[in-house]
């Protein structure tokens, strides 16, 4: 893959995504109360979380830190931990936080093997860290946490394990069928790509006749 040409605007950029979380997660519970909270400290565990665990990961099978994978780490925690947010305790949140720094440095250095473009690893950091979520929620979820939401697998219920898997399944066939459609649409009328001339130039200066750095 592909270094971001500017670290810093991708820190900057990440600390914004994960200021905008908390309003993202912690305000679903429509109110400033206990779930809120919840969802609010399982937020900020899971992003650090995963932001230590993918720098480790990639520090033993790599070789070198980065700090984009420290940036990608954290984007993953929070990705991750946004289905479960208001339903797990902290202990649980640092779990799935660690998962998914594993899960999604994993699918995200897949992406050389299986040759598809995604240049903001947005598959394998949202999409495979959505799923993961999903399916964790059903294993962490606690009443403990939130008294108006269920019992997962470790506490000693696996319905909720199956309709995440249940609901996982039905949502990446509605996805994958919109999409392909959608594609087709669009390969048909205006295309997909550019062509090789416009995009070694950019689209900021073959559109738009401007670059934004000289």
């Amino acid at each position: 893959g592909f270094m971001p040409h500017n670290l810093p605007m991708t820190i900057l950029g990440t600390g914004l995504l994960w200021f905008g979380w908390f309003g993202f997660n912690g305000g679903s519970a429509l109110a400033a109360n206990s779930v809120a909270a919840t969802a609010f400290v399982a937020t900020h565990l899971a992003g650090m979380a995963g932001m230590a665990m993918w720098t480790l990961v990639e520090w033993i099978i790599l070789g070198k830190p980065t700090t984009l994978g420290a940036a990608s780490g954290a984007v993953a925690g929070l990705a991750t931990i946004t289905p479960a947010a208001g339903f797990v305790g902290p202990n649980a949140a640092i779990a799935i936080g660690v998962i998914a720094g594993v899960v999604c440095f994993t699918a995200v250095n897949m992406k050389s093997r299986l040759g598809y473009d995604d240049s903001l690893d947005v598959v394998g950091i949202h999409g495979v860290g959505g799923v993961v979520g999903s399916l964790l929620l059903g294993v962490f979820a606690s009443k403990a946490a939130n008294p108006a939401g269920v019992d997962g697998l470790l506490a000693g219920s696996s319905a909720q394990l199956v309709s995440q898997l249940l609901g996982v399944a039905v949502v990446g066939v509605y996805s994958f069928v919109v999409s392909w459609i959608l594609v087709k649409i669009l390969h048909a009328t205006m295309g997909m790509r550019l062509d090789e001339e416009n995009e070694v130039q950019g689209m900021d200066y073959t559109e738009h006749s401007e670059a934004a750095y000289n």
